[in-house]
């Protein structure tokens, strides 16, 4: 062992006995932040949430800091700007311009929360563990006091965390509550078919509470993505398995897995309160559904409205003629953005989807969340038929992360192709 220089051995020797030094890197703050978003996910029941708070102080310290955006992510800045500008022109139309002008400062908010996840997450992929493991944090976190609420374990849980019988947890909407179980449920079966089946206790534990609350939700589209969601991971991880010994694991699984389910169904379905909110809740089309001006009603009255409306009703014109919201995003996107902003929306949706497909059977080092991502979109893009899901903060979450992978995977296929000079 050399010695110091003297000069270095003096200052060495002045410093205070409690001086400890503290070295935090710039990667460690980046994954915490993001750790911290995703984990207060969850907590939506007041506005601004503590999430949009978290959120837009990362724009504006990540923007200063060199927030870079990749020229394969120009798609999803320039049509998510030209849903915002479609939303502005729609504002004189708008009934109540105060109101509409929160609405769309929402917009705006979940737009680059998208752009900035995108961002943040291909500058280095390892990222997307952070967000792992902050928004299962947020699910569990959720879900238990969902599950605290349904079976009213302390006082006013029931009030406070179920709606109309249906649990809810920290969000205002059980139809919002499930679909934000999706993604997490899609990580721990990723996890339990590719993972040694002794490391998938603990991943056990959990989907069944996040099924559980899933079930609970009442909500037939969770019921419906989470089901599906959870065949579709299968179908890809089985598809993208090469070797046989773990093909037949994966059926093994598939087996037992449908003999859990029926067995965890007729669990849920022996008591007597969750039987009778079932059969009300199973049926596919509910009286305010096939109403004259129930929902399937209200969309053909709303989509033959808006062909005379090219810049839209504004914010909440379309509930100001009729008794209910649209409840259907992409009709919603027309109505509220106008041609411009339901044109961008859906352009959004398709090439975003169109990008990412090939992507699930590529050997990605990140394949896991490539297809987990994917298959939550997949199926969010679809419930949006039926469902306003244009405010979900998760799905501009998936949206971003997404066009992360995407901007990630065509830099690795320009490295391959034209390698640097050595």
């Amino acid at each position: 062992m050399t010695d110091l220089p003297r000069s270095q051995s003096t200052v060495k020797n002045t410093r205070p006995f409690w001086h400890v030094p503290l070295i935090i890197s710039t990667e460690t703050i980046a994954r915490s932040l993001l750790f911290l978003a995703a984990s207060v996910s969850a907590l939506v029941m007041i506005e601004p949430a503590p999430y949009d708070l978290l959120i837009a102080a990362l724009l504006i310290g990540w923007s200063c800091a060199g927030l870079e955006l990749r020229k394969d992510q120009l798609p999803l800045l320039v049509l998510l700007c030209f849903y915002i500008l479609g939303g502005i022109l729609a504002l004189p139309a708008a009934s109540n311009t105060k109101e509409a002008v929160i609405f769309y400062a929402v917009t705006v908010f979940l737009a680059f929360s998208s752009i900035l996840y995108a961002a943040t997450l291909s500058a280095n992929m390892e990222r997307l563990k952070a967000i792992e493991k902050g928004y299962m944090l947020a699910a569990v976190f959720a879900t238990l006091l969902a599950l605290a609420g349904y079976f009213n374990l302390f006082s006013g849980a029931y009030d406070q965390f179920t709606l109309y019988g249906r649990a809810k947890g920290t969000f205002k909407d059980p139809n919002v509550y499930g679909p934000f179980l999706l993604l997490p449920t899609l990580f721990i079966v990723y996890d339990i078919l590719t993972r040694p089946l002794c490391k998938n206790i603990l991943s056990a534990v959990l989907l069944l509470i996040l099924l559980l609350g899933a079930f609970l939700s009442f909500s037939r589209a969770t019921w419906g993505m989470t089901l599906g969601g959870s065949l579709l991971v299968f179908l890809l991880v089985f598809i993208n398995e090469r070797r046989s010994y773990s093909r037949l694991k994966l059926l093994g699984l598939f087996g037992l897995a449908g003999v859990a389910f029926i067995i965890m169904m007729l669990a849920f379905l022996s008591v007597d309160s969750i039987f009778e909110m079932f059969t009300q809740r199973a049926k596919l089309v509910q009286e305010y559904d096939g109403a004259r001006l129930g929902r399937f009603g209200r969309w053909r009255e709303g989509f033959t409205l808006v062909t005379e409306a090219p810049l839209g009703l504004g914010a909440g014109g379309f509930s100001s003629i009729f008794p209910e919201d649209e409840h259907n995003a992409y009709l919603k996107a027309f109505t509220t953005y106008g041609w411009l902003g339901g044109l961008s929306y859906i352009t959004l949706i398709f090439w975003t989807v169109f990008k990412a497909t090939p992507l699930v059977f590529k050997p990605l080092p990140w394949q896991k969340y490539i297809v987990c991502t994917y298959v939550a979109f997949l199926l969010h893009a679809c419930v949006s038929f039926i469902i306003d899901s244009d405010h979900w903060r998760h799905y501009f979450l998936l949206l971003g992360i997404l066009w992360a992978v995407i901007s990630a995977e065509a830099g690795i296929s320009r490295y391959r192709r034209f390698p640097p000079a050595r």
